[in-house]
């Protein structure tokens, strides 16, 4: 079965960090983009599977949204 998930990824001078809103603690890094999409993906797997059905359901049935703000600062 396959599920939808929101993943942040920020860039920083270390490299790549990706996180999982939804599932708490659910995190991962990459020195390259491709890098931790990929152990993003392998790490989401895994908690996946030490969910039961009914904690999925629940846990993903979040709905979050992201946007692109511009602020301006006196």
């Amino acid at each position: 079965m396959s599920y939808k998930v929101s993943v942040v990824i920020e860039k920083d001078e270390h490299g790549y960090y990706a996180y999982c809103p939804e599932l708490e603690g659910c995190q991962s890094q990459g020195d390259s983009f491709d890098e931790v999409m990929e152990n993003i993906r392998e790490a989401l797997e895994l908690y996946l599977e030490t969910m039961t059905d009914e904690e999925k359901k629940e846990t993903l049935s979040k709905e979050i949204l992201t946007t692109t703000l511009e602020v301006q600062v006196a």
